[in-house]
Formats: C-alpha cells, sequence, structure tokens
C-alpha cells in the first residue's frame, strides 16, 4: 500500500510539472508573438501595403500582407492610423561605447599648459600585447567594450532606430567594428555581426608622435598595408614549409590587416572634404580595398569616381547649422558659410540622382532628436521621401552585407520593426512602438537629454 501512495505522488508531481511546463511554454509563445493589424506597412522590398498585418514570432518576421490573420497566440495591437516600416539603422556610431576619457597633452602634468585639442580628444583603445601605439592598432575590436543601455541607446531608439554600426571613437586605424541591435541584457545578445569592418579616421595624432600630419597620416596607412602584405606573404611561405624555416614574428597589428588588402573585410574611412576623400579613393584604388567612405559631406562633387569604385557613402546627417544667436548686431554670416549648409542639405539628393549608393548615419551628431529634422531637410533639397527611407533602412543593410537579415519587411528576417503615428519624415508624427529581435522596447525619454549623443560625446 506505501508503494501505491508513493508511485501516486510521484505521477502527481509530474503531472503538476507537466502542467507548469506546458503553461510557461504556451506564456512565452504568446509572448514571443505579436501581430500588428489594421497598418500601413512600408515593406521597403515590395509596394506599400496601405491595409495590413505584420506578425511576428521567435524574433523574426513570419507573414506579412493584406491578407494575413492574426494566429490566436498572438498578442495584437491595433496598427490602424500607424504606419510599420523596418527598423531603422543608424551606420557609423559609438553607441553602446563606455564614455570616453580625455586624453592628456604631453605636457599635462609637467606644469605646461599644452595643446588643449590634444587634452578634449578622446584616448584611442589601446590593444593588449600590440607592438603599434594607440591610434595605429587596427585589431581593436569594438566587441570587447561594448555595454548594453544607457541614454544615448534609449535616446536613438525613441526615434526609431533599431540596429546600429559603431565603432571606436577615435585613432588612425581605429578598429574594427560590430552591427549592433539595441537592445538586449548583455553584449553577446546585442551583436549582429562582428567584426564587421575596418575603421580609418585622418586625424593625426595628438601625443607628440607620429604622425603627427595628415601627409604623416596617409603615409603611415600605406607603409601599414606594405608591411601588412610582406607579413601575410612570410607566414605563407612559413605555412607552406615549417620544416627549415625560421618562424616569422606575430605581429597583431598586420595581421588584422590581412582581411584588408585581401578584400575579405570593408573598410571604412572617414572623409568629408573632396580632398579627404580623393585621397581615401586613391588609396582604395592602389590597394583594391573594399572601400566604404563615411561622412562624405563633400561626396557629391566626387559622384562619378564614386559610381566608377563602386564605392558607397555612410552619409552623415550632423548637417552644419548657426552655432550662435542671430542677434540684430552680429555680422552677417560669410558667404561661404551660408553656400556650406545649403549644400550640404543637397548632397543626398545629389548622390542619389548620380546613382551613389548611400546610408544615412547620425555622424558627430549630439541630440538624437534632430536626426530626422534633418533626414527632412535632405528631402526639401531634392531626395524624394522614398529614398529617404531606403537609406535608413535596406541600403545600409546592402552597404553592411547584411540584407538578409535586416532593411526590409520579408518573412525570415529578423523582426526590428520601427511603427509611426503618420509618416517617418512627417513634423507631426510620433514613434509609438519599437520592436527589436521581435520584442517591443520601451520607449521614454532618456535620463538626460543633453547627453542624446551618437559617435562622440
Amino acid at each position: 500500500m506505501p508503494k501505491v501512495r508513493s508511485r501516486l505522488l510521484v505521477a502527481l508531481v509530474s503531472l503538476a510539472l507537466l502542467f507548469v511546463n506546458l503553461n510557461a511554454n504556451a506564456q512565452r509563445n504568446t509572448i514571443d508573438t505579436y501581430a500588428i493589424t489594421n497598418a500601413r506597412i512600408v515593406t521597403v522590398s515590395g509596394p506599400v501595403i496601405e491595409h495590413g498585418t505584420v506578425v511576428v514570432r521567435n524574433g523574426l518576421i513570419t507573414a506579412a500582407g493584406e491578407n494575413v490573420s492574426a494566429p490566436p497566440d498572438a498578442r495584437v495591437i491595433d496598427g490602424s492610423g500607424l504606419t510599420v516600416y523596418p527598423g531603422l539603422i543608424d551606420s557609423y556610431t559609438n553607441l553602446a561605447l563606455p564614455e570616453a576619457s580625455p586624453s592628456p597633452s604631453p605636457g599635462a602634468g609637467r606644469g605646461g599648459g599644452g595643446d588643449f585639442f590634444a587634452q578634449t580628444q578622446p584616448r584611442p583603445t589601446p590593444g593588449p600585447n600590440s607592438t603599434r601605439p594607440p591610434g595605429l592598432q587596427p585589431e581593436v575590436m569594438v566587441e570587447d567594450v561594448i555595454r548594453p543601455g544607457g541614454a544615448e541607446i534609449v535616446a536613438a531608439r525613441n526615434i526609431g532606430i533599431t540596429t546600429a554600426l559603431t565603432l571606436p571613437r577615435t585613432g588612425i586605424w581605429m578598429g574594427q567594428s560590430a552591427l549592433i541591435n539595441l537592445s538586449g541584457e548583455t553584449p553577446q545578445q546585442m551583436i549582429i555581426v562582428s567584426p564587421l569592418a575596418m575603421h580609418v579616421g585622418f586625424t593625426p595624432l595628438r601625443n607628440g608622435g607620429y604622425p603627427g600630419s595628415l601627409l604623416g597620416v596617409f603615409s603611415s596607412l600605406r607603409q601599414m598595408m606594405l608591411d601588412a602584405q610582406r607579413y601575410r606573404e612570410a607566414m605563407q611561405i612559413y605555412e607552406r614549409a615549417p620544416r627549415g624555416t625560421r618562424r616569422p614574428e606575430t605581429d597583431r597589428s598586420l595581421g588584422a590587416l590581412v582581411p584588408v588588402i585581401e578584400g575579405r573585410m570593408p573598410v571604412v574611412m572617414l572623409a568629408n572634404t573632396e580632398r579627404e576623400i580623393t585621397r581615401a579613393l586613391d588609396l582604395g584604388e592602389e590597394f583594391k580595398l573594399k572601400l566604404i567612405i563615411a561622412g562624405g559631406r563633400e561626396a557629391d562633387r566626387l559622384s562619378e569616381r564614386l559610381v566608377k569604385q563602386h564605392v558607397p557613402v555612410l552619409l552623415s546627417l550632423d548637417l552644419p547649422k548657426r552655432t550662435t544667436a542671430a542677434l540684430p548686431e552680429a555680422d552677417p554670416e560669410p558667404l561661404r558659410v551660408l553656400r556650406e549648409r545649403v549644400e550640404a542639405q543637397q548632397t543626398a539628393g545629389k548622390l542619389a540622382k548620380a546613382g551613389v549608393r548611400f546610408a544615412f548615419e547620425s555622424g558627430s551628431l549630439t541630440n538624437m532628436s534632430e536626426l530626422m529634422a534633418n533626414a527632412g531637410k535632405t528631402i526639401e533639397n531634392g531626395l524624394s521621401a522614398t529614398d529617404a527611407v531606403r537609406a535608413f533602412t535596406i541600403w545600409p543593410a546592402e552597404i553592411l552585407g547584411v540584407q538578409n537579415q535586416l532593411g526590409s519587411i520579408e518573412v525570415g528576417k529578423i523582426a526590428n520593426l520601427t511603427i509611426v503615428r503618420g509618416e517617418l519624415f512627417d513634423r507631426n508624427s510620433r514613434v509609438t512602438y519599437v520592436f527589436i529581435d521581435g520584442r517591443p522596447v520601451d520607449l521614454r525619454p532618456p535620463r538626460n537629454e543633453a547627453s542624446t549623443a551618437s559617435p562622440s560625446n
């Protein structure tokens, strides 16, 4: 009799556990399944669906169309009056990085006044066991330092950004970027692709060392790529016949450049002026790089060459603006300054007309709430609203090589969605929902409105 009772008790406990598991699975499936109904859907990859449904399950888009029904286990969101876009991509940022620490000047601590620029520049992130000085270490990987959360991420999500290419803050060989989703409890949950690209800046080092001039910067870039070619050849010789061959010394910096010189890793060069972009294109042509231009303020002046070399542009929406109040007694701004301000708003339209592939990025914009307003200015100055949406969605996805995962509302893609009351670039529109990896995220004002920066604080 006691054995029967024991077996009965075990059976009841097992049944209870099974019920708990089934209930938990049902709840999990419900939480992971959403349907946005009665909404206008801008798929980007196809025609706009004026009245349809998007279904999200287990982090992926599983259905989108006019005749799609909400699954019985889905949490339904009534999309009446709402427009669903693919999640917006910011293609050049410092989002999710720790706050930059200023770099001391060469005279700091020794009674010298030093250089103000050197004192306020962020210090390059050093790579461990590197043979090169900070700022010339292409082996640095941003995935090692990214952190979830923060006011900057909140500010980006508030305007509909779901994904960002984030990279080290400074340097000549700045290091390797990661494409991240702006949600997740750990860096591993955020990362979509890492490393994605190598990044180059043209600002000379301000630590009193070489290279300290723009000419030195380009000389250093060329020399390290030539060294990387020789390093690759030495390693290949050793791998073919290690016996009887002296082992080459390992160089992590040159090793990190091998995928770059072989065209397997894109290299993004931050270049704004016509002169900088020309020099970047010359380097790309010389070493047969898979080149991308970032910034690109005067890229329209080199449209023909950009098309010929198949070089896309990550175009900054940090548009020049008046930095002081327009007082009646103030001197009028120089004509050159006014012209640059107007021309910067026309660049996107000119690139689109010339057939240059480009994507929008926030650049060094310090207030993310200005991003959509600045995109609106490009529409007012020649860019179509359709192309403006593409420049935040499918075009960056294609340029960054993730078009099979992101950039449009298609079955099987990651369920990153930006849902707006009205249309994206309308002045009175409002982001009402943001889905990242198939889950809605909280939209709330950042704690510190002044710190809503993207690439540099």
